[in-house]
């Protein structure tokens, strides 16, 4: 079976390497880590290796960098002696980990050969492998299972959409969950269904959502003005924040926010593409639509402030909670378009009310505790965008609450990150 998942491996990256370097150079970016990803290092790297204990943590994207930070905080604090590796898939969330004082290194993880996946583990041997969200890979699992390295699959979860096709390959994933020595879901839902799929009960533990714990954020009026200036927004503008949106999802909200200003409004847009390499196309569509827009990476100190009507374009990266800092109302994407929603407790940390689509099934526990809390609406289609937000722009008592609400919902479900290390604890070396 490996065999053939090798040889299945090899003739998608016959296929896929070729497209994934012509797209770094589409959008300017080296991919650099094809050898790392191929398990050949540098000399300094190898050295960095070197006698260190390694504590390796494994998140895909943007998204799951962004859950593992708690843990990671916590990872660091208790073993103090461990170098601690975080490994991503994507440039976007390789970039962000480079910004993480928590972590002592950042590669980029290796393809699932098992002579790629066995030669990086040898080189690194870490004392434990964490595996954030499902993120599992058949190759991986069974050598660091071969070489008695632990590994601990933490923040786990089933999505309604995988859950289906996880249960066709039943009899193929079995062995591979066996593998694991402890499984952190977020959800009791996503605990029995791990249990289904083959994941031995013992090894299972409902630890909580690691999103709920993120150290709340305490801004005054003098941090909002302070960073507004600093993003050129006038002090006394509304201003609108769409985070972390797809294709199909921005011509949505521009839409929304053209009728925003058509009915008399004053109004300022931010609008945070997911990849930030499409921000290019993403002006094109504002110029399309007859809107001036500026690229975050061209504001500088000093600049003028937008006005109202104009969209600022953000183009960098690790700068969504500074925008939700100063938004009147925020939207979160992935949730129009069948992508399966991003973070929605961002907005929430930072006492701001926040909208999505339909599709969360990616945060399907976390927007129903939004809307029971009174923190969060959902809405299905432009034109309930549009009314929501002309609803809660004009009424600064109901945006208050509702970002009071969701703060209050982080405060009650925090805790993860405590269960978790609880669990981890058992599997690293003293």
């Amino acid at each position: 079976m490996y065999l053939l998942y090798d040889l299945l491996l090899l003739i998608a990256a016959v296929l896929l390497i070729p497209y994934y370097v012509l797209r770094g150079y589409r959008y300017g970016k080296s991919r650099r880590g094809i050898r790392e990803r191929l398990g050949y290092f540098s000399e300094e790297q190898l050295q960095r290796f070197q006698g260190r204990r390694i504590l390796w943590v494994h998140a895909v994207s943007v998204g799951e960098t962004r859950a593992a930070g708690p843990l990671l905080r916590e990872l660091k604090k208790q073993n103090p002696e461990h170098l601690i590796l975080l490994t991503n898939v994507t440039e976007t969330g390789h970039a962000m980990a480079l910004e993480n004082s928590d972590i002592d290194f950042c590669l980029f993880f290796p393809f699932d050969f098992s002579w790629a996946v066995r030669r990086v583990l040898q080189i690194i041997n870490p004392d434990l492998v964490v595996i954030v969200e499902t993120e599992i890979w058949p190759n991986f699992v069974r050598q660091a299972k071969r070489l008695s390295i632990p590994l601990v699959l933490v923040n786990g979860r089933i999505s309604d959409r995988s859950y289906p096709r996880y249960r066709f390959f039943r009899p193929l994933l079995r062995p591979v969950l066996e593998c694991f020595s402890a499984f952190c879901m977020q959800s009791q839902l996503d605990a029995e269904r791990i249990n289904q799929l083959g994941a031995e009960s013992s090894r299972v533990e409902n630890t909580g959502n690691l999103k709920f714990d993120h150290q709340l954020k305490d801004l005054s009026e003098e941090d909002v003005v302070k960073a507004k200036h600093r993003f050129a927004l006038p002090e006394n503008m509304p201003v609108l924040v769409a985070g972390s949106t797809h294709a199909g999802e921005e011509e949505q909200v521009v839409s929304v926010f053209k009728q925003l200003l058509e009915s008399g409004r004053e109004l300022l847009l931010v609008l945070i593409p997911r990849h930030p390499e499409r921000c290019r196309e993403v002006q094109g569509q504002l110029q399309e639509a007859g809107l001036e827009s500026r690229l975050r990476s061209q504001i500088k100190v000093g600049a003028s402030d937008l006005k109202s009507g104009q969209v600022l374009l953000v183009d960098t990266l690790g700068e969504v909670l500074d925008f939700y800092a100063v938004a009147d109302l925020v939207f979160v994407g992935g949730s129009l378009v069948p992508v399966g929603g991003h973070n929605l407790l961002e907005a929430a940390l930072l006492e701001k009310p926040v909208l999505f689509g339909a599709h969360v099934h990616n945060f399907r526990e976390i927007s129903a505790k939004l809307i029971r809390a009174g923190a969060g609406i959902k809405v299905h289609n432009q034109r309930e965008l549009l009314q929501q937000c002309c609803k809660l722009l004009d009424d600064p008592i109901r945006r208050r609450a509702m970002g009071q609400a969701g703060r209050s919902l982080i405060a009650e479900n925090a805790g993860a990150t405590e269960r978790t290390m609880r669990r981890i604890a058992r599997y690293v070396k003293d």
